[in-house]
């Protein structure tokens, strides 16, 4: 009975809170027919600032840790990510119903981390006198970026994929009218290098320069390269930081009157996203577990590191994540990804923390 008064409690806080209580509350102004909009420009600006923010806090932690102990970490950490949206991919997105963008783009949600999570696992550990390294909030850039930069490719070169393949269904109008030219020149038509499909890597390599350069990933990448190469705390403690959560309230807004207009979508499929959002967080972090073990056994990890790298994979994003989805994938639908990351993943992966503690505790020994 504590159990589920415990899990009510925690669905109860994450509803309050504002990721998705303005989610939530956009949904209901499109519900109730509000003309109220947000001009794309300030909307621009607005995930503009998110993602400089995230890259920049991301940057800054980088620069301030001890780079040597980092590396095995945070190849596990970038493994965890790329494993995660992986699974995703073969799973959700392969699901019967479910739109390949919105699963490859939850999937990425899953990927990433959730800053508050984490923050509340380190809370935990304090609290039981645990130790873990001082480098670990640098962790999460590297998983979340491998996420959901991995995300975004999948669903770029599946679209891709898509298109080629509906072209190549077409009927064959191309070749009667390729019939006709060669009688008309006496001489067969030879196509044209611009009409034939670009080889496999070519079409990797296309997707992939177009993901890094594609707004919403350039910010973010921007501001990590600043906060590792320059000293830019005065201006991310001034005006970056002050301004983060009154903007990502606006972001989820927006987010919520289209998610409203799309939920229709969902409902044949809603099951699909409540059976990933509840078992995926499990999965995930054992995913991650695994890994810091390996880590573990190669450079020292702490168990307290083990731990904070499982809750990263358990976790899924609420605040890099959406703005970066939004950016990069728009056909993507909001309430898929966010609702069943920050819905559904958030609260299992908070309740999980004991469970990887008390692994690492069994394994390692605390």
């Amino acid at each position: 009975m504590d159990m589920i008064f415990d899990i009510a409690g925690t669905v109860i806080d994450q509803l309050q809170k504002p990721t998705l209580a303005f989610l939530l509350g956009g949904m209901l102004l499109a519900a109730l027919g509000s003309k109220l909009a947000v001009p794309q420009p300030v909307y621009k600006f607005v995930v503009m600032v998110l993602l400089l923010k995230v890259g920049l806090g991301a940057g800054i932690s980088i620069r301030q840790a001890d780079i040597v102990a980092l590396i095995v970490p945070g190849i596990a950490a970038v493994l965890t990510g790329i494993v995660i949206v992986l699974i995703g991919s073969n799973t959700l997105a392969r699901w019967k119903g479910v739109s390949k963008v919105d699963g490859y783009a939850t999937a990425g949600l899953f990927g990433a981390v959730s800053a508050s999570t984490l923050a509340a696992a380190m809370a935990m550990l304090d609290e039981e006198g645990i130790a873990y390294e001082g480098f670990i909030g640098a962790l999460y850039p590297f998983m979340d970026v491998a996420a959901l930069v991995t995300a975004i490719l999948l669903a770029k070169l599946s679209a891709a994929r898509e298109a080629e393949t509906a072209q190549a269904t077409l009927p064959q109008n191309g070749a009667a009218a390729m019939t006709m030219d060669g009688l008309a020149s006496g001489l067969p038509k030879t196509p044209r290098p611009s009409d034939r499909a670009p080889a496999p890597h070519g079409l990797v390599g296309t997707i992939l320069t177009d993901t890094v350069q594609s707004a919403a990933i350039s910010a973010l990448l921007l501001g990590i390269a600043i906060g590792v190469l320059g000293r830019p705390e005065t201006v991310f403690e001034s005006f970056y930081e002050p301004l983060f959560r009154g903007l990502l309230s606006i972001l989820m807004l927006v987010m919520g009157m289209e998610a409203w207009a799309r939920l229709s979508e969902l409902r044949k499929v809603a099951h699909a996203y409540v059976l990933y959002g509840l078992t995926g967080p499990l999965i995930h972090g054992a995913i991650g577990f695994g890994l810091g073990m390996v880590a573990h056994h190669l450079t020292g990890f702490s168990a307290g590191g083990v731990v904070l790298l499982a809750v990263m994979a358990a976790s899924s994003s609420d605040i890099s994540g959406p703005p970066t989805m939004r950016g990069a994938l728009p056909e993507a639908n909001a309430s898929a990804y966010v609702g069943a990351s920050t819905g559904l993943g958030t609260p299992v992966a908070i309740l999980s923390i004991p469970v990887w503690i008390w692994l690492a505790g069994l394994f390692i020994g605390l």
